[in-house]
């Protein structure tokens, strides 16, 4: 990045300083090294973003932000409601991707016998990959009510445990989902894709609790060193892809008609109060209750996995968080409470302690906040502080952040010889394209480890415990 672009206000965090038409000045957190490494469109996109109507406070950049569409991969902003706007490009395709991670009941030294049995199995029985389908085949009208309920369709139908959803970002559904606002196309790219992981960067992985920072939050979260967890990153398959595609056209259209200057196409957005913003809410939620109940549905399929593999394990829901939306929130603004709509977009949601919408066992220390990372390197859980909602309204990174372009993986990495250096490492890698390992190969990524203590510096969460891989399932 040139360095002209940006102010240094601290150690890990950078001014992008209000110029016209900006509303809100910019912040990009990250250390000197990530900061170095971003492309000057971060910057731009920052600029951009901050120049929307009802953008409250500032634009946001997590450490691990990247060029996206429209919102940089890594973005924050937050909308008044009565003169902002909502934004297909600030929310993703893949709305509510999240993380979702499981205690075990194992330790490492259950592993040996088990490490083996246990990938090949959830191999078997996870489908992943582009296109990829499952067991479960929907009716449009059943798929309906997953739209409307979310993780709750998935317990009320026997995929799961009534307990999870207290450990489940708004207890597994969203409301003010409308089945009605997302088109038939969406609908049928889904009838057959619930309770599957997807391609790209999503994942499934077995993780050994390496190392504890704080001991009091690993405490409350229920984890000691050398626990064995499982960790799900995926989220809402064709649908919310194909939602985020939809929308994007509409909103293009219709922006001449509320006076929108839209210097990236898909930056594309519409007025909260417009028939189109509260279609797109509508349509969104029902996206992210379709990733809730697809990730339950999921957990369910890892615990049958667990039962047949290794019957002493007991699987428990640490937490469930997404990374691609836009909520309804309360923030402090000013001295004053404020309802706003804060879109995060590869950014994920990280409240300090004492927020009743968390569940009691993590309210005295803050919510889990969980980084994955990519195959081979570390994945972190981190919790939220008080001092993050005042920073970036409780926003933290969500990963490693990419530092190449899936193509440009592809020209110098290859799959096979990643699978094999891999495996030399003690992880094992079980996936059904070699380009797929290619395109995410960790050497295109950023340092997670750099990102997390970007993260944890600049005081947007706090690093409690960190993970490495024993095996990965990929699409």
């Amino acid at each position: 990045m040139d360095r002209k672009l940006v102010k240094r206000r601290s150690e890990y965090v950078w001014e992008v300083p209000q110029s016209e038409p900006m509303r809100v000045p910019g912040t990009i957190f990250a250390s000197e090294t990530l900061i170095h490494e971003m492309d000057d469109m971060v910057v731009r996109q920052v600029q951009n973003v901050a120049a929307l109507p009802g953008i409250v406070s500032g634009s946001f950049a997590m450490p691990d932000a990247h060029w996206g569409y429209g919102f940089c991969i890594g973005g924050v902003a937050a909308f008044d409601p009565a003169d902002g706007i909502v934004s297909a490009g600030g929310v993703g395709f893949d709305i509510a991707c999240g993380v979702r991670t499981l205690r075990t009941g194992l330790k490492v030294q259950d592993m040996p016998a088990l490490r083996e049995p246990l990938a090949e199995a959830l191999y078997r029985t996870i489908p992943a990959g582009v296109g990829s389908t499952g067991k479960i085949k929907l009716s449009v009208s059943r798929l309906d009510e997953v739209l409307l309920k979310g993780a709750r369709w998935a317990v009320e139908n026997g995929y799961g445990l009534p307990e999870d959803l207290r450990f489940i970002e708004s207890g597994g559904c969203v409301p003010g989902a409308d089945p009605s606002q997302v088109s038939d196309q969406a609908k049928t790219r889904q009838l057959d894709q619930m309770g599957t992981l997807g391609s790209g960067n999503h994942y499934l992985e077995i993780q050994r609790v390496a190392e504890i920072f704080d001991a009091k939050a690993a405490a409350a979260f229920g984890l000691e060193l050398d626990d064995i967890l499982v960790s799900i990153h995926c989220g809402s398959r064709g649908l919310g892809h194909q939602i985020g595609t939809d929308f994007l056209k509409r909103m293009t259209s219709a922006a001449g008609q509320f006076g929108l200057h839209l210097p990236e196409r898909e930056l594309a957005c519409a007025p909260l109060d417009s028939s189109i913003g509260r279609s797109y809410l509508a349509a969104m939620r029902s996206g992210i209750n379709c990733a809730l109940a697809n990730r339950q549905i999921l957990t369910h399929l890892v615990r049958e996995v667990f039962a047949e593999v290794a019957p002493k394990a007991s699987i428990r829901l640490l937490y469930d968080v997404s990374h691609n939306t836009c909520q309804e929130e309360e923030h402090l603004v000013g001295g004053k409470r404020m309802r706003l709509f804060v879109h995060r977009k590869g950014a994920t949601r990280a409240w300090g302690p004492g927020r009743p919408e968390l569940p009691a066992e993590y309210r005295g220390v803050g919510q889990p906040v969980l980084i994955g990372g990519t195959m081979g390197t570390s994945s972190f859980i981190l919790v939220g502080t008080e001092q993050s909602e005042r920073l970036a309204f409780g926003s933290a990174c969500h990963g490693a952040g990419r530092a190449m372009s899936r193509n440009a993986a592809t020209r110098q990495f290859r799959g096979k010889e990643i699978v094999g250096r891999l495996a030399a490492q003690g992880i094992l890698i079980r996936s059904r394209s070699m380009r797929g390992i290619a395109e995410e190969s960790p050497l295109a990524y950023k340092d997670v480890s750099e990102v997390v203590e970007a993260t944890h510096q600049a005081g947007l969460a706090r690093k409690v415990v960190r993970l490495v891989p024993l095996a990965c399932i990929k699409g």
